[in-house]
């Protein structure tokens, strides 16, 4: 059982309380306006394009770049203005910036910002908030869609990715990349 309230959110809305576009600052800022008082946010989505980088276009960059990289930093950057005392920001990088593979170089590159911010930006948080990152590999859950791409990669189980998210928001770390990988 949970000690927490969850209040879930996506782009599409479906079997969430509320819908977001985390490309759009203003969509961000709506949302927390609408929640409320609030100690934690987890970020679990990201989307990103697929490409050999010879054929990658701008547009499939910042598609990338837009929704896994600004997105999660504008949650924290305007997350902290309604976020409580010592609240918690988790976001989500990958594996393949430190195991890549072919055709994940959007991926891989937004992935190394996200665990860089979290590294740099715990040093400014104001109010005693802290900012961590999930680094996850390939879910067993996942690998029916995925495994194909990820040859010789071990999945893990979700509910281990899980318990890092857990220990994000319910630890004391701050700064600090949780690397869930087998």
């Amino acid at each position: 059982m949970s000690k927490h309230k969850i209040i879930s959110a996506s782009r599409s809305g479906i079997d969430c309380d509320y819908t977001i576009d985390i490309t759009s600052e203003e969509s961000i800022r709506a949302l927390y306006k609408q929640v409320g008082a609030f100690d934690a946010v987890v970020n679990a989505v990201g989307f990103c394009e697929y490409a050999n980088f010879v054929e990658m276009t701008e547009e499939q960059w910042l598609t990338t770049i837009l929704n896994k990289m600004m997105g999660q930093i504008n949650l924290v950057r305007i997350g902290q203005e309604y976020i409580a005392d010592n609240g918690s920001f988790t976001l989500i990088s990958g594996i393949f910036n430190v195991k890549p593979i072919p055709l994940s170089i959007a991926d891989a590159t937004t992935s190394g910002a996200i665990d860089t911010f979290v590294k740099c930006v715990a040093y400014e948080m104001p109010r005693g908030i802290r900012v961590n990152a999930i680094n996850p590999t390939v879910l067993e859950e996942a690998w029916e869609v995925y495994g194909d791409m990820m040859p010789g990669f071990q999945p893990v189980p979700g509910r281990l990715v899980g318990k890092a998210f857990e220990r994000s928001v319910d630890g004391f770390l701050t700064g600090q990349v949780l690397f869930v990988d087998a």
